[in-house]
């Protein structure tokens, strides 16, 4: 299986591990931008609040660019639609180290490019996540989704330690620079993927569009329970809003950030990356419904630990086990919803799985912000745990599908 656990297979394939070793650079970048945003907005007005209302601004650009995305990864060049939109997010970064530098000191700014930025981002996802299963063979894909996975998370790892040790010294702009200098080596990656047409006719206008998309995702009862599990996990587990609260109030960060928010930060991509180093051990697992439903309540079950505790190595330890229930939820919940489809509606399907995977974030920003100011991180961390595990049981016991999915037999060579 290879070194360490790993399942390494999808590495024999030259164009996916470009695409993968460029994302382990653009993933350290994107997580201090990550650290970045909420640090500056929390710093401009001393609200949790306010950092839960960036999701207003964020989740309209990112679901309307996803969707829009997906459309489009289906009747254009994917490669060619993975070029301008990881331009657009480099130069939206450097628009974000314009505004910190010059001290601008504006959340409205802030605001609108943040949302220019997600909705770079929410394009950029929809067209990635159908161009994997074009580079590697379906019996594969939980191996290469394990690998991407573990890259994306990997990032989050060094990026948040990074951010933690150069914010007292540097403050927030530099972030913005690194992230748009790591985008210039993705750009170089995706230049070197061969063309990827769309399966129809070039220049065809995909069958139906976004409502298409949505139609065809309606009739999909399990690939509809997949995307409420990770819907779930997303909104209502989602603790990221609360950590520049937590680290200063529970944790003593000085204002501005500090170690404990970098290390918070860490913890969660850590235990993914954890994970993903011994993924040989469960990219062969064939249930893929009973993973994704013992991951989401794992990760419901840390998160609630980890908002009752005020030991910082004890809190990390919960955030570890839990990022390891996300990496497992976000390798299967990949890899069902995309051996599921065939490659003519592949995009239009990525376009609503990017919204419930990158938009759930933010509405868990909505949501967790003012209930953090509101009732204090503890309540709204550990209750949005326990809603999680409990979610999850209803939705599992309300669908016995997806507990008995089970994914077909690799072929015999």
């Amino acid at each position: 299986m290879g070194v360490r656990g790993m399942d390494l297979r999808p590495l024999r394939i030259a164009a996916f591990r470009r695409l993968w070793a460029s994302g382990a650079v653009t993933a350290v970048g994107a997580s201090c931008t990550a650290v970045a945003v909420p640090l500056q907005i929390y710093d401009l007005t001393g609200s949790s609040a306010w950092v839960g209302l960036s999701a207003v601004a964020a989740l309209g650009p990112l679901t309307a660019a996803a969707l829009w995305g997906g459309v489009l990864a289906d009747a254009v060049d994917r490669r060619r639609l993975l070029l301008v939109t990881n331009g657009g997010i480099a130069l939206v970064c450097v628009l974000l180290w314009a505004q910190a530098a010059a001290g601008l000191g504006s959340v409205a700014v802030l605001f609108v490019l943040l949302g220019l930025l997600q909705g770079c981002l929410g394009a950029n996802m929809a067209a990635r996540g159908a161009v994997v299963p074009r580079l590697v063979p379906a019996e594969l894909l939980p191996a290469a989704n394990a690998l991407d996975a573990m890259v994306r998370w990997a990032g989050p790892v060094v990026g948040p330690l990074l951010a933690g040790a150069l914010l007292p010294v540097t403050g927030v702009a530099p972030l913005y620079l690194l992230d748009a200098a790591a985008l210039c080596v993705m750009l170089r990656a995706v230049a070197l993927l061969p063309p990827l047409p769309p399966a129809a006719l070039p220049g065809a206008r995909a069958d139906g569009g976004i409502a298409g998309g949505l139609r065809y995702l309606a009739g999909q009862r399990l690939l509809l329970v997949v995307l409420l599990a990770d819907l779930v996990a997303m909104v209502l587990g989602n603790p990221a809003a609360l950590l520049p609260q937590l680290s200063q109030e529970t944790f003593g960060d000085p204002a501005g950030g500090g170690m404990a928010l970098g290390l918070l930060s860490a913890a969660l991509p850590l235990g993914a990356v954890l994970a993903g180093a011994c993924s040989g051990a469960f990219t062969g697992l064939r249930r893929h419904g009973l993973v994704i439903t013992v991951a989401v309540c794992v990760w419901g079950g840390a998160v609630a630990a980890f908002g009752l505790t005020h030991r910082l190595w004890l809190a990390l330890c919960f955030l570890v086990v839990g990022g390891a229930a996300l990496m497992l939820l976000s390798v299967f919940r990949t890899t069902v919803l995309q051996a599921a489809v065939t490659d003519e509606v592949r995009g239009r399907l990525q376009g609503p799985v990017t919204v419930v995977s990158a938009g759930g974030p933010w509405v868990a920003h909505l949501v967790h912000g003012p209930a953090g100011a509101a009732f204090g991180t503890a309540w709204a961390i550990s209750g949005g745990g326990l809603l999680t595990v409990a979610a999850m049981a209803t939705l599992a016991a309300c669908c016995p599908d997806l507990l008995r999915h089970t994914a077909a037999a690799p072929p015999v060579r």
